[in-house]
């Protein structure tokens, strides 16, 4: 019998669809690789026959089983060698004021359910990477920037201690994620740039939990350290157990080459999410080039971050055909 797969790879040759050829050097069979096979390659530096990648938008609140259908119908449909799972269930607010935390089990059953049926579609076919926001996002989410700033100025230790527990929190989330499918989990810190904290502050108030974060899911095989940063707060990273490093080369300023040349882990970035839509195939192209020429072969294409919401499906299907997905 013939499974989605095969029937995929023999639609193309039929169809006369081409593979890229290798821009890494020569695999050693000529056959596709697999989606997982790709990416473990690209994790150990070793030769692709092209870049895995992949892209994701928000789609927003829902049941578990139309998140389910919805993140596996853009996987098949846009080929992508890893599915990222997008995280739009809000963590549980407390009784009484947003600090008066208490560790939770389970804090997103409905996504931990999502993830289960996500991995029971895949069926193999690839690795899922979940997603996580840091400590920080999360209290502001449950507040507002501005409580959590006066927070930090008049009761530090009260922040910390909710910041710590928002920590345990999503740890036990992570392991749940991974006890049923994921691969990795992609964890978003957006604060360490001069508008949200100053290196000093990123340093006390969200580096300790953000690192904790990764030291405790230091097995995962896929997870991303997902940065909104500058350049000034680059070497506070360089220590964090994290196999992929993901972010935006347009918008942070933050080159490729700065990166590769204090990461030894493998390189996830290169397409400009905020103008994916206006991208033409050639654009696409030259940026996937550049980024993987100075990242070397640990390398996975991305965009810096979700790209617009609203992309239409022609705007969408332009990074795999120009990589011959």
């Amino acid at each position: 019998m013939m499974n989605r797969r095969s029937f995929v790879v023999s639609a193309a040759a039929m169809a006369g669809v081409a593979l890229t050829q290798p821009i890494l050097g020569q695999v050693a069979s000529r056959k596709p690789l697999t989606r997982k096979e790709r990416v473990d390659r690209a994790l150990a530096g070793r030769d692709v026959d092209r870049p895995p990648f992949t892209h994701w938008h928000h789609f927003g609140p829902q049941t578990p089983e139309v998140h389910a259908k919805a993140t596996l119908d853009y996987h098949w449909k846009y080929k992508t060698d890893i599915v990222k799972v997008m995280s739009d269930y809000p963590y549980p607010k407390p009784g009484g004021n947003w600090y008066e935390l208490k560790v939770l089990n389970n804090p997103f059953p409905d996504q931990i359910r999502a993830l289960e049926l996500i991995n029971t579609g895949l069926n193999g076919d690839a690795y899922i990477l979940e997603t996580a926001f840091n400590p920080w996002q999360v209290a502001v989410k449950l507040s507002s920037k501005e409580e959590v700033l006066r927070l930090q100025q008049e009761n530090p230790q009260r922040l910390l201690d909710a910041l710590d527990v928002l920590t345990q929190s999503h740890i036990n989330h992570a392991k749940r994620a991974f006890a049923v499918g994921a691969s990795g989990i992609l964890f978003s810190i957006a604060n360490a740039k001069r508008e949200e904290l100053s290196p000093a502050d990123y340093a006390r108030f969200s580096a300790p939990f953000d690192k904790r974060f990764f030291d405790a899911t230091a097995g995962a095989r896929l997870t991303f350290l997902h940065l909104h940063w500058e350049n000034e707060y680059v070497d506070q990273f360089v220590g964090f157990q994290a196999p992929v490093v993901n972010w935006s080369v347009q918008t942070s300023g933050v080159q490729v080459s700065t990166v590769r040349s204090k990461f030894s882990q493998t390189i996830a970035t290169g397409i400009d999410e905020v103008r994916y839509k206006d991208l033409s195939p050639a654009q696409i192209r030259e940026q996937w080039q550049s980024a993987s020429s100075a990242a070397g072969s640990k390398f996975i294409l991305t965009p810096g971050c979700s790209v617009p919401n609203d992309s239409t499906d022609e705007e969408l299907s332009r990074l795999p055909q120009v990589l011959g997905a």
